[in-house]
């Protein structure tokens, strides 16, 4: 009678004495191995299980072994990584937005972008009731598409506070954008950086929250080691995702800082 304790992938011949060749099989990246129901010799890389058919016969001992493969991530698991990359990605395109919404002492349509206008009693994007265009590095050029939203369009550029002074010249509104100072560049690549740690914060923010439906998929029969495999997937996603805020930061400070 013999005992099979696991079996594994690869099977094998060794010598019944161990003791007398364990140094010769360590060499190949086996290690002698002990416990109260299987003796043997054991691949030594800390990633194989227990293994063995033992007594046999005196001169030889039948060993079974090979590594353990995990197992592929359940569709649970799968669409928690999912839906956590589709909420990063959205993170992602807010803090670009946000980014690009400081001026960089060039002229950008993207300044304007959180204008709100008087359209006939209802708040309207700028961007609905005109068309807006930079003709050169200082200059934002607004046209409105109806010629009676020109005093409109000109308040709600003023009350915004961008710091420019929008001039109507009855046909276009033509909005001058003045140098930045250094001091000035360097409060706006202070807000920037802030910015890209806000975003930073809602990334890990949708890891914490990943994982803890990763962790209420155990009540639906999810493996530990499923779980775990789940949890590193988003962790590589968080990585990634923060690496993408860098980016970002770094190019807006560039851009902020070049004169």
């Amino acid at each position: 009678m013999f005992h099979l304790f696991r079996l594994f992938r690869l099977c094998t011949l060794v010598p019944r004495n161990r003791n007398r060749d364990a140094a010769a099989w360590y060499g190949k990246g086996f290690a002698p191995l002990t416990n109260s129901a299987a003796t043997g010799l054991a691949p030594a890389n800390g990633r194989l299980g227990y293994y063995c058919i033992s007594g046999l016969s005196d001169s030889l001992i039948f060993i079974i072994f090979g590594s353990k493969t995990h197992k592929p991530m359940s569709e649970l698991i799968k669409k928690q990584v999912t839906d956590a990359k589709a909420h990063m990605d959205k993170a992602i395109d807010h803090c670009d937005g946000e980014l690009q919404k400081i001026r960089a002492g060039k002229a950008s349509p993207s300044m304007l972008d959180d204008i709100m206008v008087d359209y006939y009693g209802s708040p309207t994007p700028l961007s609905q009731v005109g068309s807006v265009n930079t003709p050169d590095a200082r200059t934002i050029v607004v046209q409105p598409w109806e010629k009676s939203m020109l005093s409109a369009i000109e308040k709600a550029i003023m009350e915004a506070n961008l710091g420019v002074n929008p001039q109507n010249d009855g046909v276009i509104i033509r909005i001058n954008v003045p140098p930045l100072t250094e001091e000035r560049r360097r409060d706006l690549a202070k807000k920037a950086k802030a910015e890209a740690e806000s975003g930073k914060i809602a990334i890990r923010n949708i890891r914490k929250d990943a994982n803890e439906k990763i962790r209420k998929l155990k009540t639906e029969g999810v493996s530990e080691d499923e779980m775990k495999a789940g949890e590193a997937e988003i962790q590589k996603l968080t990585d990634a995702y923060i690496i993408k805020v860098d980016v970002l930061s770094d190019a807006k400070e560039k851009d902020i800082m070049t004169v």
